[in-house]
């Protein structure tokens, strides 16, 4: 149950990015004071495209995983399951993607590093076919 996910707020669908998902998202701010935190749930299935955070110096983003079991992938790398507990840091520059397993919700808290110029560019989808070859 999507209540039962994560001790943060779930949030609301994640209506302003939904363009760059397969299937629902729900995004909560926990805060925008100095560090832009998130906290991001997917119900099962759901990913986002692969994405690039960039940044002229710093930057990047920092996944804390919460609840549920999920994956992670960088380009031309093999993915990487996730459990709660787990944490990623992922650089700036480095085109990846993340979302839930197929048969679990999955929540992380999503850390923007600050940097200078930052912002993030959004690529092609992960296709069923890669996605589908997780277990």
């Amino acid at each position: 149950m999507a209540e039962e996910v994560s001790i943060f707020p779930i949030g609301e669908k994640n209506t302003a990015f939904a363009q760059y998902f397969i299937g629902q998202s729900y995004l909560s701010v926990l805060t925008n004071q100095g560090v832009p935190v998130f906290n991001v749930t997917f119900e099962p299935g759901c990913r986002n495209n692969w994405h690039i955070h960039k940044a002229k110096s710093g930057g990047g983003q920092i996944l804390l995983c919460t609840a549920g079991r999920g994956w992670y992938q960088e380009w031309g790398q093999e993915p990487r399951e996730l459990h709660p507990g787990d944490v990623v840091n992922i650089p700036a520059g480095v085109k990846h993607w993340h979302g839930a397993a197929c048969d679990s919700w999955f929540a992380h808290i999503a850390i923007e590093v600050p940097g200078e110029d930052t912002g993030a560019e959004w690529c092609e989808p992960v296709t069923d076919q890669e996605y589908d070859k997780l277990k």
